[in-house]
């Protein structure tokens, strides 16, 4: 049966297990890697295909994955979050959907189960249930901060530094916290945000501030639209020499057909040293499972195949935590031709975009960049 919410869902169809991924890549699969970088950065003042061009999942260019670490029997595998120097789980909690628990009591169950099962990335934003969700992992964060990785966002979509100040102080009292891992500016979702984030006393100014306070230790910035508004975003911290040391991306079987944040950001991510974060393992909502598409289990292992530090997945039940605490146990990356298979396998659905409506509709946007961009909110539109 399906669990219909933000990012997973429960059902453990067509288990199998996969081969692990060569390690020893030749000078052509290299070559491949290097070149789809470079392709990045020619695509970046193009507008990359929308539903009526969507990219055929043929060939892909070679992302090897990243080396791992803690890799025993039943054990939550590590990797590098770029060149931070830190590790994080290959799985990581989202705050979203936390904040959507039955209770406070089961949300608890479900930090303290994933931590005590090797989970350390735990994923927020300032505005996830309008500060439920960082209240509640806050709560259950208590005498075991430091077993985690914390992450949350800021919300400023497009107000000042100040603005954003506020919202850091907001974020670390409700997670009892007096520091962040990782600050990252929320929902990079409009054509001028990167223009409002860097302009004079924007986010950009406040992630700096907070950083040189001891409040935060890294900074990045996140987005599931579109491709170009990422590759935006890079262009300006290049313009202005700043360094985002992570970002984060809707990434999964889909992606890779359409709008593909895999085929352009995460290439450049990984040139950049940067720590790649994915989300929306299942499209969002879990439309491919209902309709079909692809079963859970390929799904988040294809996601976590990718090099990616972490793949950030939506739990608001124990039942969805179990399901995903197996298939993350033990983990060991899909071969390239397994990837290649799911890539087209999900082709054939995933082309027109009905599959990713974080990118092809305005269902999933925020209701605090609604309102700062002229939008109404999420209850008035259609569903």
């Amino acid at each position: 049966m399906v669990k219909k919410d933000n990012s997973q869902e429960v059902n453990m169809a067509d288990r199998h297990e996969p081969e692990v991924a060569p390690k020893d890549a030749t000078r052509r699969q290299f070559l491949q890697y290097a070149g789809v970088a470079g392709a990045a950065l020619a695509m970046s003042d193009t507008i990359l295909p929308t539903a009526a061009e969507a990219v055929p999942a043929v060939a892909m260019p070679l992302l090897m994955p990243l080396a791992m670490s803690n890799t025993g029997p039943g054990e939550i595998p590590r990797k590098p979050l770029g060149r931070t120097g830190v590790e994080v789980s290959v799985i990581g909690l989202g705050g979203s959907t936390l904040g959507n628990a039955a209770s406070y009591e089961e949300a608890e169950q479900i930090v303290h189960e994933a931590i005590d099962a090797g989970v350390t990335f735990m994923d927020n934003a300032w505005e996830y249930n309008e500060g439920r969700s960082e209240d509640w992992m806050g709560r259950a964060l208590q005498g075991r901060r430091d077993k985690v990785f914390l992450m949350t966002k800021v919300c400023t979509h497009g107000r000042d530094r100040n603005v954003a100040m506020q919202m850091l102080e907001d974020s670390l009292r409700r997670l009892k916290t007096d520091h962040l891992d990782l600050w990252q500016v929320h929902e990079v979702i409009y054509y001028n945000d990167p223009e409002l984030h860097f302009a004079p006393n924007g986010v950009i100014e406040a992630l700096e501030q907070a950083k040189q306070q001891g409040k935060v230790r890294f900074v990045g910035f996140t987005g599931h639209k579109h491709p170009q508004i990422h590759m935006k975003m890079l262009q300006l911290a290049d313009q202005h020499n700043y360094h985002f040391d992570t970002v984060q991306m809707p990434l999964n079987a889909f992606d890779a057909t359409y709008r593909s944040f895999e085929q352009t950001i995460l290439p450049e991510a990984l040139r950049r040293g940067m720590g790649a974060l994915g989300m929306k393992s299942l499209g969002g909502g879990g439309q491919p499972l209902m309709q079909g598409a692809i079963n859970v289990q390929d799904a988040l292992r294809y996601a976590m195949s990718l090099p990616v530090a972490t793949t950030i997945s939506g739990i608001d039940s124990l039942s969805v935590l179990r399901q995903n605490l197996a298939i993350a146990r033990g983990f060991k990356p899909l071969s390239v031709q397994e990837m290649q298979a799911i890539r087209t396998r999900s082709a054939p659905m995933a082309a027109d975009g009905h599959l990713e409506l974080y990118k092809s509709t305005k269902h999933y946007d925020a209701a605090e960049g609604r309102k700062q961009h002229g939008f109404p909110a999420q209850e008035e539109l259609p569903v």
